[in-house]
């Protein structure tokens, strides 16, 4: 679904992503893990076409997002939660919902399947956003990057600052959607989370990719963990 083939990338002399080659299958999440400053962040920003690469390839389903203007690449499939959700705070729900939906011009068959996943959010239409608890937030965050109707969802940091249950919740939903055949590129500091749901973590260090491993892998020997991130699991 995704291929990211040979990526370096720099804030202006400063170089930030250095090799930086991956892919994601179709159903297949994919955890971008490492330090503050590791480039994690910069990568999704490199395959939404925010930080322009120098030099290499990303496609997405056959087609190369480098040569696109930002405001396409979601128009290929690709989807953003950011960090900090960023919602229309002043807006209700389901008005936040709709800026989802417009990208396609979808309608309520669409709406209905994102809040049969988020049912939380079904009680809350007519609710200000600004106005939620944090874990509905990030559920409305996740619901309206979903109303886009994505092949690639890529979410950064989306459990932080969550209670446990509602980590939990959220992890169901990536879980539901991965069933689903949607690819995911999970930027996530919580090791306890990124090994629940993610088929391979990639770990991070100074702009390029240092580790790659199945969670599995990862699980039974956290040593490249301790050595990339700092904490056993």
């Amino acid at each position: 679904m995704l291929e990211v083939s040979h990526i370096d990338a720099f804030h202006g002399a400063v170089q930030v992503l250095r090799d930086v080659s991956f892919s994601v299958a179709e159903g297949e999440i994919i955890g971008l893990m490492g330090r503050n400053g590791a480039g994690k962040t910069t990568t999704i920003r490199a395959i939404l076409g925010l930080t322009r690469p120098r030099t290499g390839s990303i496609r997405l389903a056959g087609e190369e997002l480098t040569k696109l203007e930002p405001h396409e690449v979601p128009r290929r499939g690709a989807a953003y939660v950011p960090q900090g959700r960023r919602l229309f705070n002043g807006m209700t729900v389901a008005e936040n919902l709709r800026m989802g939906l417009a990208l396609h011009d979808s309608g309520k068959d669409v709406l209905d399947g994102v809040l049969q996943l988020l049912p939380v959010l079904k009680q809350r239409l007519t609710q200000r956003a600004g106005t939620l608890s944090g874990g509905e937030q990030q559920m409305l965050a996740v619901a309206r990057a979903l109303c886009t109707e994505p092949k690639l969802l890529l979410l950064d940091e989306p459990s932080e600052g969550l209670a446990p249950e509602i980590i939990d919740r959220l992890l169901d939903t990536l879980i539901a959607l991965k069933q689903r055949g949607v690819a995911m590129v999970l930027v996530e500091q919580q090791v306890k989370s990124a090994l629940r749901v993610c088929d391979r973590i990639l770990l991070m260090e100074n702009g390029a990719i240092r580790h790659e491993a199945t969670a599995r892998e990862l699980a039974a020997d956290p040593v490249p963990l301790e050595r990339y991130i700092g904490v056993h699991r």
